[in-house]
């Protein structure tokens, strides 16, 4: 088992990752009867295709002896509404202006995001825009 969910009530879960202990909330967002005091749902599942992006990209740039270090991720989520679901994700990888990378070494970890299991997990209707700013 990887996690236990608890619902806390007024539209919250508490998630537990059973192998560190570490304790997230999620929150209904406002635009849906709840109170955006944490991440949603749907936005934890865009967050976790930014994070894999970018852990995907640091496994493989470690072993070329490139630091990702410092690397800003912004996310936009995109909501359709019928039915309700996440419509497009935006991902804009900002790498840091000291990263000094050759066409071949951009080509190569472009290629690793773009192909991480959370983005090969999505459904095909789901439209993501990942776009790298080296």
């Amino acid at each position: 088992m990887t996690a236990t969910v608890v619902y806390k009530g007024d539209l919250r879960c508490e998630c537990t990752h059973l192998q560190s202990g570490t304790v997230t909330e999620t929150d209904a967002p406002t635009d849906n009867r709840g109170k955006g005091e944490r991440f949603s749902p749907t936005d934890t599942l865009c967050v976790a295709l930014a994070t894999c992006i970018v852990t995907t990209m640091a496994l493989k740039a470690n072993d070329m002896n490139i630091n990702l270090a410092d690397t800003k991720i912004d996310v936009t989520k995109h909501m359709l509404s019928d039915p309700r679901r996440i419509g497009k994700i935006d991902v804009i990888l900002n790498f840091p202006a000291s990263l000094n990378l050759d066409e071949k070494d951009k080509i190569i970890l472009k290629r690793v995001g773009d192909n991480c299991p959370v983005a090969k997990s999505l459904h095909p209707d789901l439209e993501v825009n990942i776009e790298y700013r080296w």
